[in-house]
């Protein structure tokens, strides 16, 4: 997914990072991934014993996986499974939805294939379908919802997918702020259940955060570890906590931005250039709220506020330009403007 855009700001452009090259994989057994490098260890700090493990995991993608939700995220994710040798299905709540999604799975298709001739875009279509209809999922080792950031909504359809799912498979829900204990509380499975946080753009994006609850197996979160990694991403693994480590760190972030703004400290633009240029940030603060979407961080804000008081309390600003519907990139205007293809 290109983050190529026209934008008004001189600062902190964002350019598209090249996925990994590999080869077409068989689709049963996905792709085995290169070691990375180590990184230095915290000196600090209790140890998980949940989260830590001495062997490295076993980069294999599912055979067959579902996505509930088709829109930019669960698109991503569908792209980025399908790269790595599974056969993917995104499930819409309607034909019109589930024609878009297509649409936008074979975009990035195109675009993978155009980067890289070993990859044929024929096989890469031929293991990917969409439709209406959750009983698609019956024959799925992985199901992961991707529906927008809302606790009903999100729910809502994890009982819909949990009721298709084969007893072997693992649910996952890519919820980026929502209690993964909370969501599990109606799960069948709850030891079959996690999070699975992918970023946006998924294509261009290196981390997956693997969330595990009370209930999560050790199986499933090592089973996590080995997918993230076949798709060429880093797995980090984190203990479920509102905003988990991701949402927590980048919202806190992004406010104190929308608020700087509001105050009138500084420009949109400079205050990105501020973390871009001096602290070398690849994208500033409010660059990525537009990328990630105000209304999903303003989602994402509503929760951690409710957990953690004032100091996650959304500005005013951020509330006014989502009831106006900008949005960011998805809308065609944010904190900047965007003139590429939505």
């Amino acid at each position: 997914m290109s983050e190529r855009s026209e934008t008004k700001a001189p600062h902190g452009s964002l350019s598209e990072r090249s996925e990994t090259k590999r080869s077409e994989p068989t689709p049963t057994q996905g792709t085995r991934v290169s070691s990375r490098r180590s990184a230095p260890r915290s000196t600090t700090g209790t140890r998980d014993t949940e989260t830590t493990r001495s062997e490295p995991p076993v980069e294999i993608a599912p055979a067959r996986v579902g996505v509930l939700g088709g829109g930019r995220m669960g698109a991503g994710i569908a792209h980025a499974f399908l790269l790595s040798g599974s056969r993917v299905t995104v499930i819409e709540r309607d034909q019109q939805s589930a024609d878009a999604a297509a649409h936008r799975v074979a975009d990035s298709i195109r675009r993978s294939v155009d980067r890289d001739d070993t990859l044929d875009d024929m096989t890469l279509r031929s293991r990917f379908t969409t439709g209406t209809d959750v009983t698609a999922f019956s024959d799925c080792d992985l199901v992961i919802e991707a529906v927008p950031e809302d606790r009903v909504l999100k729910a809502h359809a994890l009982a819909r997918a949990e009721s298709a799912m084969p007893a072997h498979a693992v649910l996952a829900s890519n919820t980026s702020s929502i209690s993964i204990d909370d969501l599990a509380a109606d799960r069948l499975r709850p030891a079959q259940f996690l999070g699975l946080h992918f970023f946006n753009p998924v294509p261009a994006s290196a981390l997956v955060e693997i969330v595990h609850g009370t209930a999560t197996s050790r199986d499933v979160i090592e089973s996590a570890r080995g997918w993230v990694a076949a798709l060429g991403k880093t797995p980090i693994a984190v203990r479920d906590s509102p905003g988990f480590a991701s949402s927590r760190l980048g919202v806190v972030l992004g406010l104190e931005a929308i608020r700087m703004l509001e105050e009138g400290v500084a420009s949109a633009e400079d205050i990105d250039a501020a973390m871009t240029l001096g602290y070398r940030h690849p994208i500033g603060p409010l660059r990525t709220t537009d990328i990630v979407g105000l209304d999903v961080r303003l989602g994402i804000a509503e929760e951690l506020e409710r957990a953690f008081g004032e100091r996650f309390a959304p500005p005013a600003l951020l509330r006014r330009m989502v009831a106006e519907g900008t949005l960011g990139r998805k809308s065609g205007r944010g904190f900047y403007e965007w003139n590429e293809e939505r």
